[in-house]
Order: C-alpha cells, then structure tokens, then sequence
C-alpha cells in the first residue's frame, strides 16, 4: 500500500546507493553520494515528536507531544506523512519495508558514503514509533491526527491545533493491510539491526511475527475500520498482497520455511502469481512481492517443493520489469509503461515520481538477481532484458530525478543548482519556530505564508516533488499539490538506488468515498489541496466547505481466480 516521502524518500536513496557503487569505474553525470545524504535528510524534517539531540534539520522543533494523550498511549514519535502533519501507518511502515530493503542491499555501498548511521536512524525512528503503537498483540494504532480537519489548516507542527484523535485496528475492527505491511516493516528491519542490536532485532521479530498472526486471523480491510484513512490511504486493491509481502519477509528473518509455504500455497488465491502489473506503491505492491519471490528462487533460498510457484512469481516479475523496459509484445496497450518525451516513466499524473523512484530501485535490484544467475527477464510476447538492459533503465529514472531531464531541473530538493523553491509542505514554508515562537493560527498561516509568491523560507532538503506531467512540463507553485507535494513514502526507494541506480517504492490508488469534517470556525477562503496521492480537496466559502475531485479513472485490474479488482493498471 508506497517513496513517501516519508510515504517515500527511500526510493531515491536507494537508487543512488546503488549508482554511487555502479559507476565508480566510469564518469557519473550526477554526485550519487550527496544526492544519497540529502535524500536522508528528509526523514529528519519528517519526524514528529521530541527531537534528539543530533536532529541536522535545524528549522523543525518538537511537536505532537500528547499524541496518543487522549487515548492513554504514547504515540510520540515517528513520522508526518507529506506536506501535512498525519501520521499514517500504511505508507510510513511501507516506508520504512523499503528502506530496510535498500539496506541489505546495498547497505556496504551506504556505509562507504559514511551515511549508514544516519540510515539506521531512519529506521529506527519509524520502528520505535511501531512497537509503541503495538500495544497489544491484536491491536495496532494505524493512524493519529484526521486529513480533513488537518488540511483546513496551514501550520507549523510546532503550533499545531488540528485534531490528534488515534485511531486503532484490532480483533473486533481489523486491518490486515496496516497489520501485515507494520509486520513486513519490522521483519525487515529486525535484519537490518541483527548484527548491530541483536536484542532491538529479536524485539523487531517478535512484533512482527505477533502482527502478521493478527492480520492473517482477524481479516478484513484497515480503511473499513477507519473510515477516516478512506480518502487518503483506502485499501482499494485489498490486504492479500500486504500478507504475502509479510510473509516473504519473515522467512528471511525467522529462517522457517513455514511463512514461505504460506505464500506458496496461497499464490492463486491471493493473486501474488494472477496479476501481471505495470506499477508498484504503497498500497498496491504485488509486484513487489513478485519480485522478492523470484530473489528467493535465484538465490536459492527455497526447498525443491517451493520452485514450481516461485518460478510463476518470476514470470509476473518479469512482466513488471518488461512493462517497464516497454518490450511486452502482448498483452495490449496497457502492457507497458507510457514514457514522457524526456524519458521518464509515466504512470499519471497525481505525484508520478513515486512511480519512478519505486520502478528504479526495483529494476536495480532484479538487475542485480538477473547478474547473479547469468539471466534474461522473459517478457510477454516473445524477447528479453538483460542486466546491464535493467540497470541502465534504473540509472536513466534516477538520472532524470536528478537534473537530466528537458527543464534541467531537480526533483530531488536541495540537489544542484535548479531545484523547485515553493514545495508544498507546511513546515517548509512557514518562519521556523526556532526563529520566531509567535504562535501561527489556523488561517494564519494561509493568510500570510500559502499565498506568498516567493521560495519557501526552509529548503525541505531530500524531498522527492510530486513531479513533472507527462510532456516533462512541472509548475513550481506552492498551490500545486498535484505535481509539488512530497510525501515520506516516496523517500523509501530513493534511498536504496542512489549509490548505485535504484529508487522505488510500490504504489496505489486511493480515494473515493469523502467524509465531510466539522470545519472549525471562521475559517476563510482556501486554495484548492491535494493529499501526497492524489486527492483534491477544494476548499471554499465562509465555512470552508470541501469538494473532493476523485483522481482520474484508471483502467481496470483483471480479477484473477475470483479476486476482486483492485488499483492501477494491471493485466492478467
């Protein structure tokens, strides 16, 4: 269900990791390593709660100090999710999947860049904001603060006002989704931290293998139990792939051949060997489940039993990679990704660089499977990739993110000379709280820092944009959420490709159904806002009345074996 920024920084982070190892016999067009130190950054202006001692991002100050106050448990910590000041559980654990993913792939490139603590870091925010939101074996807090009272106000975290009501998950309201991606979340990072902190490890686990027995037992979808997530995060393509994406983890930190027989037997049922897809993110990542499959059967981390269903894992992997490469010869016009005329991956237009920096760092990291096995992705229709063809892909997506793209511009804050100055992002682009205490209100805040036409006073370094459309075209206007919204899940796959050519984090729709929140008093007339995936919220009248435009239809995912349909464009 997820680069946020932190639903995704990781993408760029990983891609240049990978790129800073991969091109060191040859001449870089772009520095990987600084673009590598700025994408971690990010999460640094992300965090919620009390602020150590080391925070480099010195324009954030503490905030959300009571949060979890109301409900009588501490959910101080963690990460706000994009230009706002709600923490979601999907794309922040998402986020923090990926970001372990990038580690153990390419954690001894992010170690010779001198930024594997800053990358532990990260982690570790997000994992110990999870153990205190698992307070109970059947109980996860999947969300604190509401997006509808929250986007009516344009604050700092520091003076917010908004709500911080917590909202739960649990045996009478479940939700497989948040469950199983906060299980997949800790399972990774518990090997991540195996070496290092093997007593924070073994805690990691437990979580996790208590998680993943909530969401398999108690099943249901998250966004039907918070019906609050439904207009930002909604669990459109279902919990099946956040259980099996749960379940590849655990082998691999357990060593029980047990979770990989539950994938195995469930592969039909659960869709992880039906769809064929073109897209990955947070909410919809069952090509990246495909993928982690098919690492196990190239590296041999299988018993004989598991091949057959792992090698139909592979096949759908590889129509994720040839989608990509755009060489399905079959299939239809939906079988492959659409390009701009620059070069970049397009997939639509509601923050499309999540789609980018996810493809890369996926397609570096099945280049480097492809190496190790001497291979060739098998697309549809006939002809093939091979490694070098994949990897190439990667770096040119990481390359564009980085400035080699027609405006020449960015899409990596902070990163060279031309970068967008006005991103959507509250925090960014308000005085820092450091520099004046004076308290900013609610309406404030649009009244004298939204509509300024100038940069933001704080450079949100590391932040990935939402991005440019389809003809490489991008309006840096703090009013347009659509293309310069950031959000933390996007950072995830940067992180992993940045040292070498990577960057990706899966993806999904969201948004249908809009409850209306009780809007606070007097509130004034509001520009239109966008939530990080694509949500309009248009904000107008004396009382603030909200208008929601769903974001534009997508085509429709074929069911397979009885599963319904889910999000984005996949083919059978």
């Amino acid at each position: 269900m997820r680069w946020r920024r932190v639903g995704e920084f990781v993408a760029v982070v990983v891609v240049v990791t990978a790129l800073v190892d991969a091109v060191a016999a040859a001449a870089a067009r772009h520095d990987y390593e600084e673009a590598l130190r700025k994408s971690l950054l990010y999460c640094e202006a992300q965090r919620s709660g009390r602020l150590p001692h080391g925070q480099r991002v010195a324009w954030r100050d503490h905030s959300g100090l009571t949060d979890g106050l109301e409900q009588g448990v501490d959910l101080v910590g963690g990460y706000y999710d994009a230009g706002d000041h709600v923490k979601f559980g999907l794309p922040m654990a998402f986020t923090v999947t990926m970001l372990s993913w990038s580690l153990l792939e390419y954690g001894a490139d992010v170690a010779a860049a001198g930024e594997l603590p800053h990358a532990l870091e990260a982690i570790k925010w997000g994992t110990d904001y999870f153990i205190k939101a698992h307070t109970k074996p059947h109980e996860l807090w999947a969300e604190v603060g509401d997006g509808d009272t929250d986007h009516y106000c344009w604050q700092r975290p520091e003076d917010m006002t908004t709500s911080r009501q917590a909202y739960k998950v649990d045996r009478d309201r479940p939700g497989s989704d948040v469950a199983g991606e906060t299980a997949a979340a800790m399972a990774a990072a518990s090997i991540v931290f195996r070496d290092s902190n093997p007593h924070y490890a073994h805690l990691l686990l437990h979580h996790a293998q208590q998680l993943f027995e909530f969401a398999d037992t108690y099943r249901g979808k998250y966004d039907s139990s918070i019906a609050e997530v439904k207009s930002y995060y909604a669990s459109v393509s279902g919990y099946h792939d956040e259980l099996l994406w749960a379940a590849l983890w655990l082998p691999r930190a357990t060593g029980r051949a047990a979770y990989l027989d539950y994938v195995v037997d469930n592969a039909g049922e659960f869709g992880g060997t039906g769809w064929a897809l073109t897209q990955v993110n947070r909410g919809g990542k069952d090509a990246g489940v495909q993928i982690l499959a098919a690492r196990l059967l190239m590296r041999g981390e299988h018993e004989e039993r598991h091949r057959e269903t792992l090698e139909r894992y592979r096949e759908k992997a590889e129509h994720y990679v040839c989608a990509c490469m755009g060489r399905n010869a079959a299939g239809g016009a939906d079988a492959n990704v659409e390009r701009s005329p620059g070069g970049m991956l397009y997939v639509r237009q509601w923050n499309n660089m999540q789609y980018v920096t996810n493809a890369a760092f996926l397609l570096s990291a099945y280049s480097d499977y492809l190496a190790g096995v001497g291979g060739v992705a098998s697309c549809a229709g006939g002809g093939g990739a091979d490694a070098g063809e994949v990897f190439a892909l990667a770096r040119s997506q990481v390359d564009y993110v980085l400035g080699s793209n027609p405006r020449g511009i960015s899409y990596l804050v902070g990163y060279g000379e031309r970068f967008p100055a006005r991103v959507h992002h509250r925090a960014a682009s308000i005085v820092p709280y450091k520099d004046s205490k004076e308290f900013i209100g609610c309406a404030q805040g649009f009244d004298d820092w939204f509509g300024r036409r100038g940069a933001n006073p704080n450079v949100v370094v590391g932040a990935i944009v939402g991005g440019p459309d389809r003809r490489d075209r991008l309006r840096d206007d703090r009013e347009n959420a659509v293309q310069g919204q950031q959000g933390v899940h996007r950072l995830r796959a940067g992180v992993r490709r940045l040292v070498r050519p990577e960057g990706c984090q899966p993806q999904r729709r969201r948004r249908r159904h809009r409850r209306r929140a009780r809007p606070p008093r007097q509130v004034p007339r509001r520009p239109r806002e966008l939530h990080a995936d694509g949500g309009v919220h248009v904000q107008h009248g004396a009382h603030g009345r909200h208008v929601r435009h769903a974001q534009p239809p997508v085509p429709a995912r074929v069911a397979v074996d009885g599963e319904q349909p889910g999000d984005g464009p996949k083919c059978k």
